[in-house]
């Protein structure tokens, strides 16, 4: 027994005292600008007291409580989502299969054998049987990591269950701004739905008085054509923006899993922000490292570099071990009784000679494994950089075009209404009014538009800071 206990102490120390194959992990240099960039497209002075995206939370962006409530239901429903929240947990369960290698498995047997065998003794024909018992606890070829094999192959699994919650958390956040783009969406068609159904009426009057004045032989038949025509292009946006409404709401209920209930719809566009807009004007790049997808990018490269270490190790012996202690005995009664202990212990060591270049060849794939996830990082990061470069360059206009659009949408307004009293007083021809109403509803779908794009600029700025996880 003391034999035992020295033989696990020195096993121990030796697993304690094994060296690491594996290269020291140094985080690559971002390959991006220090900072984002700056110009005549980007805002030159940040918000006073601008949040930090990846510090709050969605539930405190996120200002409209229907589009709260609907971003909830994806959370709680969305397949996409479950099916990664899957994929961690099956990372999860394979690295505590690996992780279990570092550590022997201890395991207990129990056997008993009957036999019978003929004896000769006297000139008499005698069989003897013979019954043996025995139970034993050990441990089966159990290798002893002295170069570092198991430990950096149980590290590459644990990084792969890192970089599968980061994709978890990456899957969260892309929901999050679907979610809200498609509820921004059909708020949008829902203001566009009723702009349209707004002009229609007016058309609609515009082409009654056109069609008494011809009757009256004050207007020729081509100025009731043209009439025409405005109101009917105002009937089939009408039904194309009723389409793009019930195919909105089918998008919304596919993000959220279920059917989302009507209190919840948007009727028309929010007058208001639905979400906080004091976000920042510009990031430093170590910034990006916040984001799910690149740390996920980064956790690949960790588990590569790890497995480098494993194949560097598969170049040195296999130190493996079986050992044994229990108690055997010709009687069952007995078995546990003074002396029918034994012991048993078997190390063996395994030296590759000629593997025909297997062990190089598995080298040489983890040191390119290494290499393509190193671009796939320095990818992810660039991407992340042009991201959140191009939602700032959006932000850094918008005002000035929202302003501008307003304007012109006011001005437009005004000068319906001004032809329109000239035509009805006689002053002006059929022609400018029609005009007049044409700019007006291209004046107003535009202003939509803008706003449209508005809203969804914070939201894809906020996802691109790393906003969304809470």
């Amino acid at each position: 027994m003391r034999n035992i206990k020295a033989l696990g102490a020195v096993t121990l120390s030796l697993a304690l005292a094994a060296c690491d194959m594996a290269p020291k992990y140094v985080r690559p240099e971002l390959p991006v600008p220090a900072a984002s960039p700056q110009g005549e497209a980007y805002a030159a002075d940040g918000a006073q007291g601008a949040i930090v995206p990846a510090d709050t939370g969605w539930r405190d962006f996120f200002t409209d409580a229907r589009l709260a409530r609907v971003i909830e239901t994806a959370l709680a429903n969305n397949r996409d989502l479950r099916l990664a929240v899957a994929n961690v947990a099956q990372a999860r369960a394979q690295y505590r299969v690996q992780r279990a290698d570092l550590l022997p498995t201890v395991g207990a047997t129990g056997t008993a054998t009957y036999s019978e065998q003929p004896l000769v003794q006297f000139g008499q024909d005698q069989r003897l049987n013979t019954d043996v018992y025995q139970a034993q606890l050990g441990i089966s070829a159990w290798e002893i990591d002295l170069f570092g094999r198991v430990r950096n192959l149980t590290k590459a699994s644990q990084e792969q269950y890192f970089a599968s919650v980061e994709n978890r958390n990456a899957a969260q956040t892309s929901l999050i701004a679907e979610t809200a783009n498609a509820w921004l969406s059909m708020a949008a068609d829902q203001e566009r739905l009723r702009i349209a159904r707004d002009l229609e009426k007016a058309f609609g009057k515009t082409l009654e008085l056109t069609r008494a004045r011809f009757d009256r032989g004050v207007a020729s038949e081509l100025e009731v054509r043209q009439a025409q025509t405005s109101y009917d292009q105002a009937r089939s946006d009408i039904a194309n923006a009723t389409t793009l409404v019930a195919q909105d709401q089918n998008a919304l209920n596919l993000l959220a899993g279920t059917t989302v209930p009507s209190d919840d719809l948007p009727q028309a566009f929010p007058d208001g922000s639905a979400t906080i807009d004091n976000l920042p004007a510009d990031i430093a790049s170590d910034v990006l490292l916040r984001r799910p997808d690149i740390a996920s990018a980064e956790h690949q490269l960790r588990g590569a570099n790890a497995n480098i270490g494993a194949a560097r190790a598969a170049f040195f012996p296999k130190i493996s071990l079986t050992a044994a202690f229990g108690a055997t005995s010709l009687g069952l009664s007995n078995l546990f009784g003074s002396g029918t202990d034994f012991w048993s212990v078997a190390p063996s060591a395994n030296l590759p000679i000629f593997d025909f270049g297997k062990n190089k060849a598995n080298l040489r794939y983890a040191r390119a494994t290494y290499d393509a996830m190193l671009a796939t990082y320095e990818m992810s990061v660039q991407t992340g950089f042009r991201e959140v470069a191009d939602a700032l360059a959006r932000r850094g206009t918008m005002g000035q075009q929202l302003e501008a659009q307003t304007s012109l949408r006011d001005a437009a307004r005004v000068a319906y209404t001004l032809s329109e009293a000239r035509f009805r007083a006689g002053v002006d021809p059929f022609l400018t009014t029609l005009d007049s109403q044409r700019s007006l509803y291209t004046a107003e779908q535009s202003l939509l538009a803008t706003r449209l794009t508005r809203a969804s600029n914070l939201v894809e700025l906020y996802r691109a800071m790393g906003g969304g996880l809470k």
